[in-house]
């Protein structure tokens, strides 16, 4: 009977350039690219452990099968601080193990302490994403909020300078006054003119002497028969 083979597990993905490899722009245009993957409703595997959909995005550490060595109601300052106390002490207990007994079976047990510690510090700086992207977007409404009041004093000091010259130009222009009576019309003088006119139009606009020399003519030309 032939042994199950076993499945290995790379702890790392796969380099870039199999994924690239695979959308290239003829795969895509046939349809041949990888479709994405469907959701996870269940459970699945990442880097050899197992996650559950409905798992938190911070597991406690029990239910990743792990000791706790802090209280549950603590002070996350003060713990990181201990645990980093121990952490240099075990690293030096573990430095002069190996230096006076190099095979003595108290190195695994340090090494495993050693690991214990750098998971609880690596969980309890964790813990601290929910704050530091509360603190991100803070910093990050605060730099927006600051950005847009200076650019409302921008534009306050514009509209102030704008005002100020509307404010020159109107200053500038001549009383309506005197424009009014420069533009003003000497009607009597134009009704004068009128009337004279009219008495010109009304007069004979031929002298005596012309009336003389057309009467002339028109005798001649009667005499001669060309009317």
């Amino acid at each position: 009977m032939a042994a199950p083979e076993t499945i290995q597990v790379s702890s790392l993905p796969l380099p870039p350039v199999q994924y690239i490899n695979l959308y290239t722009d003829d795969n895509v245009r046939r349809g041949r690219a990888p479709r994405p993957p469907p959701p996870i409703h269940d459970s699945y595997s990442m880097f050899g452990n197992v996650f559950n959909a409905d798992d938190t995005i911070i597991r406690p550490l029990e239910a990743q099968g792990i000791k706790r060595l802090y209280p549950q109601h603590f002070d996350r300052r003060r713990e990181l601080k201990k645990l980093n106390h121990s952490l240099l002490v075990n690293f030096l207990d573990l430095i002069d193990l190996l230096v006076r007994c190099p095979d003595s079976p108290r190195r695994a047990e340090k090494v495993e302490d050693l690991s214990l510690l750098f998971i609880h510090i690596h969980h309890l700086l964790n813990e601290f994403r929910p704050h530091q992207a509360r603190e991100t977007l803070r910093v990050m409404m605060e730099l927006q909020r600051r950005q847009r009041h200076e650019t409302a004093q921008r534009f306050q000091k514009h509209l102030e300078k704008v005002q100020e010259i509307l404010q020159h130009a109107l200053q500038m222009l001549p009383d309506t006054s005197e424009l009014d009576s420069k533009l003003a019309i000497n009607t009597d003088a134009m009704e004068s003119v009128d009337n004279l006119g009219f008495e010109q139009q009304n007069q004979d606009p031929c002298s005596p002497s012309d009336r003389i020399m057309c009467k002339v003519i028109d005798d001649m030309l009667s005499s001669n028969g060309l009317f």
